[in-house]
């Protein structure tokens, strides 16, 4: 049948076809980790493999799960995907056929597993993995696993992070070293490293041309090495000719970077701006593939999520009957008791934070960054009103804290400056700086009863806190305590005759809260009680026993004043009644008021947070290092008693009329109980376990990424940013978010913004991804080799000694496993070379297993053996490492030289310094080695040991009379410190202090070159991270220093790859030639005690 459309529809018509012909040719973006054949190209988006015809067209979906699945790569012959997959929570190999179904797993170690290619027979995927890499477990070491399966098998690289068989499978070309930052734009540091190529047959090694830039992603074709290069200052493609060895740039972008290039037999593939290219080999003209991608993606859709875990601020009503929160970007309050939860913004890609009730319950205040910069919203408590009020600077702001009269609200910002805004007018008055940004905030306001003083906590130039006070009625700040102690959280009493706060007289070395000196001092402190008043007693005097009068004479004699006075017209006992209940003015005398100070009688003790209640009741929170949890306590001035209200707390306050308390679990759990008395969290406990809010993920993202870049612009340690034009920035990336369809495609992005302001330490993470189900994988701490087409136990990590936490699976006492047995079965299971010896491991870890061994391949006289696989063997495999380069430097230097190797600059690389220096005190001289140090503080505490010289010597008396040295912890010869690439920040920062003392030679190979530190940064709306580093690093001659830089070291020593495959460690092995060569005329020889002094004498006769 065939039907005729009336004339005039035909334009309508036209319309349509034309408006749906726009929407299906719209382009896609961010599309990631291409891969080529001859027929066909792969990518990433959405989290998903994607299959196209090399022209782009015919797109479709190869992979639907909710983990990330990435990096794929085609078999030889083009049939065969290989890629890496999320699933399970565990991140491994897997392979599909082209035309789709369901993926093979070939991988199951717990650590991640990453494909980088295939073996040029199409048997064998290759794979990048830390699972045996020490000390630390990144992925710069290759595998190959058969697509049949079975156990995997190390490359014979030893170091390698990528790279590309030659044609003829007798070279490989190939990148060393995982960078921690793959966005750092225009990175110089010691990360950066020639593209090395390998001739199998000699171990020979060559380095390609190289002007210390980032060469990355080498693909063989022909004699063509391709590959990508910063060193024009943008990421472009540049060949290598293995023949006359000369280096050719071929593309030359400049806006976007060229990304995660990869190749065929004959053509390249690679990502700029979010598009993918293809560049036939030998040839300079890229072709852009216009690829559209269609598909439901259910990341992106509006959801609901449950806030339980998510809570950011909590503030109680008045009278504690509701408390309000902000979670998720959305502000909502909830009943005590009984009634609903009421969400007052609803606003999807909006981010309210920081809410507040103000004390006459009237309002609630919070701020809000709806049209593209945080402003103060004041609503009616039910959401329905709202007042938004423009602040001074557009930053981020927190501590928003409410007059008691609530005509004000004070807070602070980004730059620790302080703030008030009169909420009549909307006029905001700054009130004084913090004067400093350490991670620890101190300027929390509080207002005194009359709403006329603010006190809050303020740096003097000492770094120590001083408490102040500001007057509202003279605009101006007076200083109440001495700066001589460290103190802060000033609160008023009700009465406003006192301002409590916590005072600590040990916190000086706490100054150098970013330096290794300041561990292990305790913070202890007292709190005192400042009387404001000089015509006010102390509230502590000495009682005394007297009458006591009749509480209902007092009463009549009250009664009988006021009826005394003259009536007059009816009312007037009323206003005489309102004159009682008035506020008093609080007074302030400035003179002498230091020597006002009174201690209360609590121990002093790590306190946190300090708050007032009612007339002469305070709360404070105390920090419990053997527990990990804080506790909050009440005193009371007139009991002078102290009680316990709750062993766990993260947050507490009371309400504006000081009869309730609120206080947030470590868990989340929110519980309003009466301020006077013992909570009770069964019945106290806020429901929200049933409260949920709605989600739009492409609003948030798109606020994210705002607010991703507010961060650079308000954080960043230098206002310029790196000469980097933020605006530039926002408008050039902005556009890609309408592209992501999935949480780490986000991540993506801002990786690659943040990358754009050219710094260490610009990091991404978190976020609210997809819930994956994890299946915890068991190690038994072990290697295995494949013997008799069995696996064969070829070595057995202890933990050494003296590593209580570290637990080894095969070596406990009793079990009586040892090298060289056979592993045949798990759990009943048989074993053989075919299957891959983890995924009979699945679920067990942390669990009783049971495992089938023998001395022989067979299942004769076979015993079973109950053992408790673990999650990770990274510290079995760390401390076997540390002790065998212990034992090798003992070896080489005949005893005379200490080892002491350090993890970070941490608490880790704290405690490793104190374990094994001081333990080898009694050697000639040490190596120190901070290879692979990931940094954390300053570690001036081991410089300033290291650098103490000998005193002298207090004599012992006994046994062979060795003497104690003065000072007597120290090692007194010559020390070399080990450096390397995987060295930075606290790990670039202490070989640069080690040079600078001129305690030894620094030998191995340049530093990260990274030394910002980043503190303060708000985490975003959805729990993820952007860093904006806080603070950098400049030397004594006032330049800024080692950024992008690295530490270069006095003796270069590269980790050759065949002299590693022997199992040399050349680095280490010419520190300790060194060490011995500085020995001959750096030895300290101890001195004898001199003979017995005569000191007696008497007068000759």
């Amino acid at each position: 049948m065939i039907f005729f459309l009336p004339r005039k529809y035909l334009p309508i018509c036209v319309f349509l076809l034309f408006f749906c012909s726009q929407i299906k040719a719209q382009e896609t973006r961010l599309l990631r980790n291409p891969a080529i054949s001859a027929t066909h190209i792969a990518f990433v988006y959405g989290g998903d493999i994607w299959l196209a015809n090399q022209d782009g067209s015919q797109v479709k979906r190869i992979t639907t799960y909710a983990g990330v699945e990435s990096q794929p790569h085609f078999s030889p012959d083009g049939k065969t995907l290989a890629f890496t997959g999320e699933y399970d929570g565990n991140i491994d190999v897997f392979i599909v056929p082209i035309e789709g179904g369901e993926p093979k797993r070939l991988t199951w170690h717990p650590g991640a597993d990453l494909v980088r290619g295939w073996t040029s027979d199409g048997l064998n995927v290759l794979f990048a993995s830390g699972r045996v890499r020490v000390p630390t477990p990144q992925a710069d070491q290759l595998w190959t696993v058969s697509t049949k399966g079975g156990m995997p098998t190390q490359f014979a690289i030893p170091r390698v992070a990528d790279g590309k068989f030659s044609p003829d499978d007798k070279h490989f070309v190939y990148e060393e070293i995982v960078p921690w930052e793959s966005e750092f734009r225009n990175y110089r540091g010691g990360q950066n490293s020639p593209l090395r190529i390998i001739d199998f047959k000699t171990s020979m090694v060559e380095k390609m041309p190289w002007e210390n830039s980032r060469d990355i992603n080498p693909v063989w074709i022909e004699d063509q090495i391709y590959f990508l290069s910063d060193r024009d200052l943008g990421m472009n493609i540049w060949a290598y000719n293995t023949q006359t060895k000369l280096v050719k740039q071929i593309t030359f972008f400049k806006e976007f970077d060229c990304k995660n290039l990869e190749g065929s037999t004959e053509m390249l593939i690679f990502e700029n701006g979010g598009y993918l290219y293809k560049l036939k080999a030998k040839t300079d003209k890229p072709e852009k593939l216009t690829i559209t991608v269609n598909g439901e993606f259910p990341w992106t859709r509006p959801h609901w999520v449950k806030i339980d875990k998510k809570i950011d601020a909590v503030s109680l009503s008045p009278t504690g009957k509701r408390v309000v929160i902000s979670t998720r970007g959305e502000i909502l309050t909830l009943p005590a008791k009984n009634g609903d939860s009421r969400n007052l913004t609803n606003s999807p890609g909006v981010a309210d934070r920081a809410a507040a009730w103000s004390p006459d319950g009237k309002y609630i205040s919070w701020f809000s960054d709806e049209g593209g910069e945080y402003q103060l919203v004041i609503s009616d408590q039910f959401g329905k009103e709202k007042k938004k009020i423009k602040l001074n600077n557009p930053t981020f702001y927190y501590t928003p804290v409410w007059s008691p009269d609530a005509k004000y609200l004070s807070f602070a910002d980004a730059d620790r400056t302080l703030w008030v805004v009169e909420i009549s007018s909307g006029n905001v008055k700054k009130i004084d700086n913090e004067g400093f940004v350490p991670p620890n905030r101190v300027i929390y306001p509080e207002w005194a009863p009359d709403s006329k003083w603010i006190s809050y906590a303020k740096r003097l130039t000492s770094e120590f806190a001083a408490i102040f006070v500001y007057s509202m009625e003279q605009a101006k700040s007076f200083q109440i305590t001495d700066g001589m102690s460290d103190c802060n959280n000033p609160a008023w009493d009700a009465s406003g005759k006192y301002i409590y706060f916590m005072s600590s007289t040990n916190y000086g070395m706490n100054v150098g809260w970013l330096d290794m000196s300041s561990y292990e001092h305790n913070i202890t402190r007292a709190i005192y009680m400042a009387v404001l008043s000089k015509d006010t007693p102390s509230p502590l005097t000495p009682e005394s026993d007297d009458e006591t009068v009749k509480q209902d004479t007092i009463k009549k004699d009250f009664v009988a004043k006021i009826d005394s006075k003259k009536k007059g017209k009816e009312g007037e006992v009323k206003l005489e009644k309102d004159k009682i209940e008035k506020v008093k003015p609080v007074k302030i005398d400035f003179e002498d008021i230091q020597n006002r100070m009174i201690a209360l009688p609590i121990p002093e003790r790590n306190y946190v947070s300090l708050k007032a209640g009612k007339e002469g009741v305070i709360f404070y929170s105390e920090d419990k290092v053997e527990s990990n949890k804080m506790t909050l306590n009440r005193f009371t001035l007139e009991k002078k008693k102290t009680e316990s209200i709750t062993d766990d707390v993260s947050f507490f306050n009371v309400s504006a009329n000081k009869s309730k308390l609120v206080y947030v679990t470590s868990n989340s759990q929110i519980v309003i109980s009466d301020a006077g008395g013992k909570p009770n969290p069964t019945e106290e406990t806020v429901n929200t376990s049933s409260v949920q809010v709605k989600i739009d993920p492409i609003a948030e993202w798109k606020q994210i990424f705002r607010e991703a870049w507010r961060y650079q612009r308000d954080y960043f340690y230098v206002k310029n940013v790196h000469g980097l034009d933020l605006d530039w920035a926002y408008k050039t990336y902005s556009p890609w978010i309408d592209h992501v369809k999935h949480r780490s495609d986000l991540n993506y992005v801002l990786d690659i913004f943040g990358g754009e302001t050219s710094i260490g330490h610009s990091f991404v993470g978190g976020g609210d991804f997809p819930e994956i189900n994890k299946v915890p994988i068991g190690l038994l701490g072990a290697d295995f080799a494949i013997e008799n087409n069995k696996y064969r136990i070829k070595k057995i990590y202890t933990g050494e000694s003296w590593n209580p936490t570290i637990k080894a699976p095969l070596s406990s006492p009793g079990l009586k496993v040892k090298v060289g047995d056979y592993l045949l079965a798990v759990n009943g299971i048989p074993l053989d070379a075919s299957t891959n010896l983890y995924s009979l491991f699945d679920q067990t870890a942390d669990k009783q297993t049971s495992i089938t061994v023998n001395s022989v391949p067979t299942l004769d006289s076979a015993k079973d053996v109950v053992v408790i696989p673990v999650k990770s063997e990274v510290q079995l495999r760390q401390y076997d490492w540390i002790e065998g380069n212990r034992r090798m430097v003992d070896k080489l230097s005949n005893g005379q030289l200490a080892y002491v190797w350090l993890p970070n600059t941490a608490q880790g690389g704290y405690t490793n310094f104190n374990r094994y220096y001081f333990a080898q005190k009694n050697k000639k001289g040490a190596i120190i080695d901070e290879r692979f140090n990931s940094g954390g503080s300053i570690a001036d505490y081991i410089v300033d040991l290291l650098s103490r010289d000998l005193m002298g010597y207090f004599n012992n008396p006994v046994a062979d009379k060795q003497p104690f040295t003065a000072p007597n912890a120290g090692i007194w010869g010559p020390k070399v410190m080990l450096i390397n690439e995987m060295s930075g920040s606290g790990g670039d920062m202490l070989p640069y202090m080690f040079k600078k003392r001129k305690i030894g030679p620094l030998v191995g190979t340049k530093t990260w070159g990274g030394l910002v530190g980043i503190w303060d940064v708000p985490s975003l709306i959805d729990g993820g991270s952007i860093t904006a580093p806080r603070g950098g690093f400049f030397n004594n001659e006032g330049e800024w220093d080692i950024e992008n830089i690295g530490i270069a070291p006095d003796i270069l020593v590269e980790q050759g790859a065949k002299l590693v495959k022997e199992g040399h460690d050349p680095q280490l092995e010419k520190a300790v030639e060194v060490a011995l060569e500085l020995l001959k005329t750096q030895a300290i020889q101890l001195k004898k005690q001199p003979i017995d002094p005569i000191r007696v004498r008497r007068p000759k006769n």
